[in-house]
């Protein structure tokens, strides 16, 4: 049992239709037809959307990823229209609000790994393969791989896991030819966004992006290459053979599985709130990531 330990109501604003709540984001159409999408400073860990926010949140994700779309631009378009905040809507939505065009959007995460770590390393410790492709003995933990590789996974609903799958399985179910775009176009903006990170300190380890199509064009959707969706190790303290330090929310997933917590994750209850302490470093992190890859003083 996993989901929401506390699911949020929507919020009621003139002119727009919720139509869903994630993990993180909450999605409207509004009276045009496209999409309003608000990232909350909701935060999940272990399959749970747990009960305490971490504040500035969604902004840092938000505001990262347009930094990001900016950069790609030459490479894939994307799928904002306006950072506008819509007629009526309330004032915490401004920063963390994107109107978006709506998409057909292609049912896989498309994963780029650099680095090998996570579900990477348990299928390597098992089988010397990442969904399926042979990689050579000798890797550990945090370990950069030859060349990038592209492990998709399919889009799981909220308190399930993604599951990872082959490139010929994307292919069934996609079709060929969008999965070979779907391949070279997630490596391409990995490569790019690998090497930006790389002149600003961090490793970008692995990341996953979705796509959909306008017509016949591939567009990059949701967000992109921050810490909800990507592990980025600082460079300076790299050393393959553990588990690296991350700029993501690894404080609270320390937490809930310490004996502090008095949670245990292999029951079926929710866990608990987080304290203050834990909220204050990992919204630290989250603006150091932001600062650190952008440059940009977080105000």
């Amino acid at each position: 049992m996993s989901g929401f330990v506390e699911k949020p109501e929507p919020l009621a604003v003139p002119g727009l239709v919720h139509l869903h709540t994630g993990k993180v984001r909450d999605l409207y159409r509004n009276e045009a037809g496209d999409l309003v999408m608000v990232a909350s400073d909701r935060i999940s860990a272990y399959d749970w959307v747990l009960p305490t926010e971490i504040p500035d949140k969604g902004r840092v994700l938000t505001q990262l990823s347009l930094w990001w779309f900016d950069k790609l631009a030459d490479l894939v378009p994307n799928h904002v229209i306006s950072t506008d905040l819509p007629a009526g809507a309330p004032d915490e939505w401004a920063g963390r609000t994107l109107v978006c065009r709506s998409l057909r959007m292609v049912p896989v995460e498309a994963v780029a790994r650099g680095y090998l770590t996570g579900s990477g390393l348990v299928e390597y410790n098992q089988h010397r393969t990442v969904c399926g492709l042979a990689l050579p003995d000798g890797l550990e933990d945090g370990s950069e791989l030859p060349a990038p590789i592209f492990t998709p996974a399919t889009k799981a609903a909220v308190g399930e896991h993604d599951e990872n799958v082959s490139y010929e399985e994307v292919a069934r179910q996609v079709g060929a030819e969008t999965a070979a775009l779907l391949r070279r176009t997630t490596l391409d903006v990995y490569g790019r966004a690998r090497d930006i990170a790389r002149e600003r300190g961090i490793i970008l380890a692995d990341t996953k992006f979705e796509f959909g199509f306008d017509g016949d064009e591939l567009i990059i959707a949701d967000e992109v290459l921050t810490p909800d969706s990507s592990r980025f190790w600082p460079a300076e303290t790299w050393e393959p053979g553990h588990a690296q330090p991350s700029y993501d929310k690894q404080y609270v997933r320390d937490w809930l599985t310490s004996a502090a917590s008095g949670w245990d994750r292999a029951s079926e209850q929710p866990p608990p709130p987080l304290p203050q302490e834990i909220v204050d470093a990992t919204r630290a992190k989250y603006l150091e990531a932001y600062e650190r890859l952008t440059g940009l003083s977080w105000s």
